[in-house]
């Protein structure tokens, strides 16, 4: 018999749960429908099998021999199903969450919330990768990934959680008295750039511009780049979030804003994810509303 020739799981479970209740009402309120869905399933088992399964003759129904014979394999694989199933349940739930994020990302928006999450899920234990690498998705490995960009990204789920656009900004004293009206008016300053990343090369090459860099690049972590930024010590590409309030108090200029529908996303793989990381992905969810703590 091929798997096409098998009766329906649903069936079958109605049929596995009658048999352990011996009650049409007990079945529909274990498996949450009524008597008579269970009384319709059941039939359409038998009419499926073409034997009887169901003594009717009686004030109360009864198992048949084929019935008992079914009822002792159901017994058998479901149980089996259960134990695996709390096994894998159970393994899964006793490893950490692993996270990935950058490091900007981790210093200005993750971690001045994450006592939050601590507090709310103390049984939890998380591992934060904060990285500027594009970190591969596989089972076993990273649970959700924090990542900027548009949300295409093909064979994983993704939805926003940070919209905001990507900005370049300098130091007013950096710029001194420059007029800034293309990106070639940029070449002659230094460029700072996030560990891992290579915003500032793809923006660049985003505006037609293919001439080399006159005073270099400086390759940074992500909050030592923020200082050297407010620092006059460089021309550097971020997310609009994040450098809001510097721009908004006159610590940096914003020079060029790129489009929106872009920003941070929420990634994991498609399925069903493990309780520590749906847990995660929930906190995130009622996050995204929250005032900015940066």
């Amino acid at each position: 018999m091929n798997w096409r020739d098998m009766p329906s799981m649903a069936a079958l479970r109605a049929f596995s749960v009658f048999s352990e209740t011996g009650n049409l009402q007990q079945a529909g309120a274990q498996l949450n429908v009524s008597h008579a869905a269970i009384s319709q399933q059941l039939r359409q088992l038998e009419a499926h099998m073409g034997v009887p399964l169901l003594d009717r003759s009686g004030r109360a129904l009864r198992l048949t021999p084929e019935g008992e014979q079914l009822a002792q394999a159901l017994t058998l694989g479901f149980g089996a199903i259960r134990m695996a199933v709390q096994d894998l349940t159970t393994r899964g739930a006793g490893q950490p969450l692993h996270v990935t994020c950058t490091p900007t990302f981790a210093t200005h928006w993750l971690m001045p919330r994450l006592a939050g999450f601590r507090q709310a899920y103390p049984e939890v234990d998380l591992v934060i990768d904060p990285t500027g690498e594009v970190v591969q998705l596989t089972p076993g490995g990273i649970d959700v990934a924090l990542r900027y960009g548009s949300g295409a990204w093909p064979g994983l789920e993704a939805e926003m959680l940070l919209a905001s656009p990507m900005v370049v900004v300098a130091a007013p004293g950096l710029l001194g008295q420059r007029k800034v009206k293309q990106p070639e008016d940029l070449l002659d300053l230094p460029w700072l750039e996030e560990i891992g990343t290579n915003e500032a090369s793809v923006w660049l090459r985003s505006r037609g511009v293919e001439d080399s860099l006159k005073a270099g690049r400086v390759v940074l972590p992500g909050n030592l780049l923020m200082e050297a930024l407010r620092a006059g010590q460089g021309v550097a590409v971020s997310v609009r979030e994040f450098v809001a309030l510097d721009v908004a108090a006159g610590r940096l200029t914003e020079l060029f804003c790129e489009e929106q529908g872009r920003g941070y996303h929420i990634v994991h793989r498609p399925g069903v994810l493990r309780p520590g990381a749906r847990h995660f992905v929930n906190w995130l969810r009622r996050e995204r509303g929250s005032t900015p703590l940066i």
